[in-house]
């Protein structure tokens, strides 16, 4: 069963409470994404000013150079699971398996360019593969679905790997996705811009829920 998650990507304190506050009455999981200005060209708010209503299942999306230098903050946070990138520097699988051992689930993120053969070994331990296909620290990217072939690529790996995407979901291409073998669509833009939230929220959902054949 495939789901939609709601992302945040905000520049400052307000903006966050902002987007949160716009979702958080109807979603039960949301995608958080951080951005420490270098892995990523944008900054976001830091490690330190994220909160989200009790009862949510957050996933923190770390778009960090260092992963090793933010685990222990984030522990902290007790999210529901963080996702790094497999192109970031430094003991990347340490840092995921320092996350399952504080029982919150180690995700990995690859970026267009990147062959899953070629990071096997962090998609070996990951509990979540997300494929990026947007542009890092900006809403509004866009889903190439060319980029499908790698969930087959990741399953083969790792076969129990929950699949992930971020970049361009909309009413579009949701369906295509999940068909695709997408599991958790994560969607940005196409829900914090839209005037009724809830409603592009709830149309995603019907796209994803309907039955048929492509």
């Amino acid at each position: 069963m495939s789901v939609i998650v709601p992302a945040v990507l905000a520049e400052t304190a307000e903006l966050y409470k902002n987007q949160i506050e716009k979702v958080q009455d109807f979603a039960q999981r949301l995608h958080v994404d951080i951005s420490d200005g270098e892995f990523a060209p944008a900054f976001t708010v830091s490690a330190q000013e994220l909160w989200w209503p009790d009862g949510k299942q957050v996933d923190i999306h770390a778009m960090v150079q260092r992963p090793e230098e933010y685990v222990a903050q984030l522990v902290q946070l007790k999210p529901n699971m963080v996702i790094f990138h497999a192109e970031a520097d430094g003991d990347i699988a340490g840092a995921m398996n320092t996350l399952k051992q504080q029982g919150i689930k180690a995700g990995i993120a690859l970026l267009r360019p990147t062959v899953p053969e070629d990071v096997a070994d962090l998609i070996k331990v990951a509990d979540h593969v997300m494929i990026f296909t947007g542009d890092l620290g900006k809403y509004g990217g866009t889903a190439s679905l060319m980029q499908l072939e790698k969930v087959r690529l990741v399953k083969r790996i790792n076969s129990a790997a929950e699949i992930g995407w971020d970049g361009g979901v909309n009413t579009d291409n949701a369906y295509t996705l999940t068909q695709g073998g997408v599991s958790v669509l994560n969607s940005g833009g196409a829900i914090q811009k839209a005037i009724d939230p809830a409603e592009a929220y709830n149309a995603l959902v019907r796209e994803i829920s309907k039955h048929g054949v492509l």
